[in-house]
């Protein structure tokens, strides 16, 4: 099956509200969707309607082929989902809470000892196994969640915000184990961490105000930024000026920015008119007028501003989605 993951027209309202306006959505085994938006945005209520979680006002979403309205229990039976917050039964171990678990998902004999023994491993639990979930540390409460999530090894995970509260090696270690997983699902992450689309997804979609207001790869993402083929340059302060005004003068140049780096360097970034290659122009600028650079590199793009853009100016425009 070629889309694990069908999201069709979804829409959601509360009364006057409409949280969710006609999501539609595809992901594909081996793919994994950073879905971004500022809060409010509609990110949790759609992962909710995924999963089950919540009944949409309009659409539909199918798992694996299965309906989530009309075949609950098999669309649900191959879902995994972290929610917000990462809810759980406070008064129980976190051993009694994932034997809870195996028990509610059918794991049995053989295989579920061995799931357990492996969930439990990869997410580093083993020091924690016989304490209350409520005397834990938020970053251990996330990693029991996502552990609670995984442990059936679903066909499907929902993760909302997965590495909330972990701190950067724990971090490391969910991104990796996710990697590792992604090859043999199909995943949804919901975060508010740029660095994460670079890091962990094929497709990212972002939404705000309930519509989804793009779809694509994280480079057609950054492709979009004023910054995508910049050339960033740093140069002795004497000499900043000069080689600033020379680089604004080109034709294929749209504007040069400049910050200090210390006392004795500035920093300068040439940004291109629409976007096009300017690496080797800036170059031959630079061999011709014989400037010293401390260094020079491109840009592939600034996701923060791209978002900020989508999220905001698009946004109110009433941007097409790009799919």
């Amino acid at each position: 099956m070629d889309n694990l993951i069908e999201v069709s027209d979804l829409r959601k309202s509360f009364g006057p509200l409409v949280a969710v306006d006609g999501v539609s959505l595809r992901i594909r085994r081996g793919e994994v969707l950073g879905f971004l938006g500022p809060n409010g945005a509609g990110k949790s209520t759609t992962m909710k309607m995924i999963t089950g979680f919540l009944a949409p006002t309009g659409g539909s979403v199918r798992i694996c082929g299965h309906d989530v309205a009309s075949e609950p229990i098999a669309a649900k039976s191959r879902i995994g989902y972290l929610p917000e917050g990462a809810p759980a039964y406070g008064e129980m171990s976190v051993a009694g809470f994932l034997e809870f678990i195996a028990d509610i998902r059918g794991l049995r004999g053989t295989r579920r000892a061995d799931r357990l023994r492996d969930v439990i491993g990869k997410i580093h639990l083993e020091h924690v196994l016989t304490q209350t979930i409520d005397t834990l540390s938020k970053g251990f409460k996330r990693r029991v969640g996502l552990a609670q999530a995984i442990l059936h090894d679903p066909e499907v995970l929902i993760l909302d915000e997965p590495t909330d509260g972990l701190d950067p090696n724990q971090k490391h270690e969910v991104r990796t184990l996710i990697g590792e997983m992604a090859p043999h699902k199909a995943i949804v992450i919901s975060t508010h961490i740029l660095e994460e689309v670079d890091a962990l997804c094929t497709r990212t979609a972002i939404i705000a105000r309930g519509r989804l207001l793009f779809t694509g790869t994280p480079a057609e993402l950054e492709a979009r930024s004023r910054y995508h083929n910049a050339v960033t340059l740093t140069v002795a302060r004497p000499a900043a000026e000069a080689i600033g005004a020379g680089l604004g003068a080109l034709p294929a140049v749209a504007e040069v920015e400049a910050t200090d780096v210390d006392g004795d360097r500035r920093r300068l970034t040439v940004l291109p008119r629409g976007g096009q290659p300017i690496l080797e122009l800036v170059q031959q600028t630079g061999r011709a007028g014989g400037w010293a650079l401390d260094e020079l590199y491109v840009e592939s793009g600034h996701l923060d501003e791209v978002f900020r853009t989508i999220t905001t100016t698009a946004g109110v425009a009433g941007e097409v989605t790009r799919t």
